[in-house]
């Protein structure tokens, strides 16, 4: 109660209100601090206490709307506490995105961190002497823009990050706080994530483009009629980043961010599904299944989160593992090379990294402990299992071993990049901005940093069609490894298998690429051949040179062969 007045001149039912509000609110701060206990991976854990958290947040924000005029006058509501249990919703949304990849839940965030923003909530937060208020309002921000990131707002984007410089300067000269290095940490973390593309696409009139590289409705060139090949879906992805050198805002690193859309569909408003009841917030089923991802970037979870997923794992599914990280070569010679003889990728942020390599004692003759080796990797192969590893030690993973007969398919980025492509490493890797965009990739690797709209749609058009060619390549292939054709009828794989090839191909006729390091490698090798080195799929690159006028940058003696 305001204290406003005598409790007992309060009528009952307005007395009752208030003591249901307060009950709510206590419950869902509980329920939602507990969210923090709950373990990061696997999924049947999380799922029921999920659930509840939802449920009291649907009560809570009803109640609050249905009785707003008692809670003002006798419990004394402000507008930045009702900013605060949208905002609490918004994170549970975003949450369980992250947990799911359900993208609609992205759009169910966005509208209600877009609603306080519009409604003002916490505009009067800047009025009280409160910095802890203050900083509630500088974290929706941060929080907010990530949302608007995923879902490729870039225009809201700026216009938030430019709000947020303006509350960040008045809430350091107002309260004269030690946290104003990290506030502008974010602020500068944010503008490198937003420049990050290499290439953008520009209108008639110079506006930029947003382009869109999650999977939508014919984006995957289909399989010929009769054609045979697993019935493998790709059920669950662990999503493992440790790049130093990276542009990253929040848990993302850019080269993360890429791959977590690469393995996602474009999101559907939830507020347009029928099945959906008015004002729920609880999480319902999408027409389409998801890939479920999970994103690790700490040093101590890749056996955690990979144990859980395994675990987890369906019947006629398949797990993928995509490893993002530094090189960790191996010292010393043995006289057996094993498993964990070839080195691996760095799994401990704070290690000595130079160039993307770790720094180690040629005298040390122990292994790096902090080292995701091939060998950690083999317990999962029980079941399909998948592995995407872009790093300068990724032919570390080309030792694998298929113990237990199972579908296994490692791509491996290359280990070498000429200089003008490795001085763009901070934006991103090269091999995973191939499989994230392959038209992206192609344009920066021939030093584009503009392509007009009509020009890359055109591309697109033409790559589609490229892309058909490449999927019978691999299907007609007599020759090729069954494991490709094990993982092929799943659309996210059989995507990210179709850029691999074409990456692989532009890469070797591409003038700079003359070390063959520098060229991307699988597990098992894929026949040259009838796919990268095919003289159809020659022929297909450098038209697209020619498309984008920069022919000069390849060779065109394969085509005499052709």
């Amino acid at each position: 109660m305001t204290g406003a007045e005598p409790e007992e001149d309060i009528p009952l039912g307005e007395r009752k209100t208030v003591t249901d509000f307060c009950y709510l609110l206590d419950k869902s701060k509980q329920l939602f601090n507990g969210l923090r206990d709950l373990p990061q991976y696997g999924h049947k854990q999380w799922q029921s206490y999920f659930g509840r958290t939802f449920d009291v947040y649907t009560k809570l924000w009803k109640f609050q709307q249905q009785h707003r005029q008692v809670l003002d006058s006798r419990y004394g509501l402000k507008r930045w506490q009702i900013g605060e249990v949208a905002s609490k919703i918004g994170q549970l949304y975003y949450h369980y995105y992250l947990r799911t990849s359900e993208t609609s839940y992205l759009n169910e965030a966005f509208s209600f961190y877009s609603a306080i923003r519009q409604r003002s909530y916490y505009f009067q937060v800047n009025k009280e002497d409160r910095p802890e208020l203050v900083v509630k309002k500088l974290r929706y921000y941060a929080r907010y823009i990530v949302v608007c990131l995923l879902l490729n707002k870039m225009d809201l984007v700026k216009v938030l990050v430019k709000e947020l410089s303006e509350e960040i300067e008045d809430y350091t000269q107002r309260f004269n706080t030690e946290d104003q290095l990290e506030w502008n940490l974010v602020l500068q973390e944010v503008a490198a994530f937003v420049e990050a593309d290499p290439v953008v696409v520009l209108n008639d009139n110079s506006s930029v483009v947003v382009t869109n590289n999650r999977l939508q409705e014919g984006s995957v060139p289909p399989l010929e009629q009769g054609m045979v090949v697993g019935q493998l879906v790709l059920a669950d992805a662990l999503i493992i980043g440790n790049c130093n050198n990276q542009v990253k805002f929040s848990e993302l690193t850019i080269d993360m961010f890429r791959m977590l859309q690469a393995l996602e569909r474009e999101p559907v408003n939830l507020a347009t599904q029928p099945s959906k009841q008015q004002g729920a917030l609880e999480p319902s089923g999408l027409v389409k299944k998801q890939v479920t991802s999970s994103i690790c970037d700490l040093p101590t979870q890749p056996a955690l989160f990979s144990s859980a997923s395994f675990k987890e794992l369906p019947a006629n599914s398949a797990l993928l593992v995509y490893l993002s990280a530094t090189g960790v070569f191996p010292t010393g010679n043995s006289d057996y090379e094993g498993p964990y003889d070839f080195g691996g990728v760095l799994t401990n942020t704070n290690r000595d990294v130079v160039n993307g390599e770790t720094l180690q004692k040629k005298s040390q003759a122990q292994k790096e402990m902090h080292c995701l080796h091939p060998g950690d990797l083999f317990p999962f192969t029980r079941k399909p299992l998948f592995v995407i590893v872009d790093s300068s030690n990724s032919s570390a993973y080309k030792h694998f071993t298929n113990l237990f007969g199972q579908p296994l398919v490692c791509l491996l980025s290359p280990t070498v990049y000429p200089k003008s492509v490795q001085d763009q490493c901070q934006r991103g890797s090269l091999f995973t901005l191939f499989l994230y965009s392959p038209l992206l990739a192609f344009s920066s690797v021939c030093g584009l940093s503009s392509v007009q709209r009509g020009l890359w749609e055109r591309a697109q058009e033409f790559l589609s069609k490229v892309y058909q060619d490449i999927g019978q390549m691999i299907t007609r292939s007599r020759t090729i490894d069954q494991a490709f054709l094990q993982f092929f009828g799943d659309e996210f794989l059989r995507l990210l298998l179709i850029r691999f090839v074409f990456c692989s191909a532009a890469l070797r006729l591409h003038k700079l690429f003359r070390e063959s390091q520098s060229f991307p490698e699988s597990y098992p090798e894929l026949p040259k051949q009838d796919t990268v080195e095919s003289g159809l799929l020659q022929k297909h690159v450098l038209q697209l040179a020619a498309m984008l006028d920069v022919q000069s940058l390849f060779w065109d003696a394969p085509l005499e062969a052709y």
